[in-house]
């Protein structure tokens, strides 16, 4: 049997900045968009380089809708908190969906902002 495409995406990338001093504070998100019938049920492990991984953040994205889930707030059903600094992430879903990532690092005066799409493996 062929699996879905749209199950299993990858973001290698992540180094969540402090939220600094300004009116923007600096963040990162994960943005899910689920097109489909069904809710998608997310799946989020978050890998550092210095201690072992945390795996099996649960949360839900509803059919037809999109989420933006802000890193550096409480995620997930188990509210688990990224520490600030250099991570990865593997989200799985049980539907397909759409992942991208962003961030908003304000830690020099003219701000940065990027969005990628994460990259997927099945």
């Amino acid at each position: 049997m062929a699996e879905k495409k749209g199950l299993v995406w990858v973001i290698p990338d992540g180094d969540l900045p402090p939220p600094g001093k300004g009116k923007i504070k600096g963040h990162e998100s994960l943005i899910i968009i689920n097109p489909g019938k069904k809710n998608a049920e997310i799946t989020i492990d978050i890998y550092f380089e210095d201690k072992p991984p945390v795996k099996g953040i649960k949360d839900i994205v509803e059919a037809e809708r999109v989420r933006c889930f802000r890193l550096d707030k409480p995620l997930g059903k188990q509210k688990y908190r990224i520490p600030y600094g250099q991570y990865g992430m593997v989200v799985k879903s049980s539907v397909p969906v759409v992942v991208q990532f962003g961030r908003a690092d304000v830690r020099q005066p003219n701000l940065a902002y990027y969005c990628t799409m994460a990259y997927p493996l099945k």
